[in-house]
């Protein structure tokens, strides 16, 4: 399983000849190209930086039989569109572009008090790769693969930390950091790790760096 990162939280995960395409956003001007390569979508929450809705409803139009998961809240006007948009739920077990997905979380991390918190869920991915979308709520199941948010009004240090340390994956790859400089992302991936205050590094990746997982 070959994972690719794009801008801030989309991701792409290949396997067996087959694309999953994960939050595409609307702060990567590719997602409508990225759109065109999938074979599915998972959308873990509405806001803009996880689904460029005008690019989603553009790609629907043209190829309405592609497969869009998320909450009925978030991708439910799409149905109207698309002809393959299913509603998910946490607890839900799905088949997305051959891949067996397990849908986890419910709520968005608080951003501030007084801000309701969004409906969002995260995916367990082919039983290895687990992205949260914008929670810090913590997945129920062994993962192999932690996509930890980084950076955004709802993060804070000492709860990326502690959601690590929760989740206690083999492997952790930074993804939601696009509000942070190369210096920012440097410092805090310097705090994580042996060295710091995870027992695993999060790693960096740049905009199209591809591993495997």
């Amino acid at each position: 399983m070959r994972l690719t990162k794009h801008v801030h939280a989309c991701v792409v995960i290949e396997e067996a000849g087959r694309t999953l395409l994960v939050d595409p956003g609307a702060f990567d001007p590719r997602t409508p190209e990225l759109l065109i390569q999938a074979d599915a979508v998972l959308i873990t929450h509405a806001h803009g930086d996880h689904l460029d809705r005008a690019a989603m409803e553009a790609e629907l139009a043209r190829r309405p039989s592609l497969p869009v998961y998320g909450l009925e809240a978030v991708v439910g006007p799409l149905s109207e569109i698309g002809s393959a948009v299913t509603f998910v739920s946490p607890g839900d077990t799905v088949d997305a572009a051959g891949i067996d997905v397990s849908v986890h979380g419910g709520l968005h991390a608080e951003i501030y008090p007084h801000v309701p918190r969004d409906p969002s869920v995260g995916y367990l991915i082919g039983g290895r790769v687990y992205h949260p979308g914008d929670s810090y709520e913590i997945p129920q199941v062994a993962v192999a693969t932690l996509l930890v948010p980084v950076s955004g009004p709802w993060t804070r240090f000492a709860d990326t930390v502690a959601f690590v340390a929760a989740v206690a994956p083999r492997r952790a790859l930074a993804i939601h950091d696009a509000a942070f400089s190369e210096i920012g992302l440097r410092m805090v991936a310097g705090h994580m790790g042996p060295g710091g205050h995870t027992t695993v590094p999060v790693e960096l990746m740049s905009v199209g760096e591809s591993v495997e997982i």
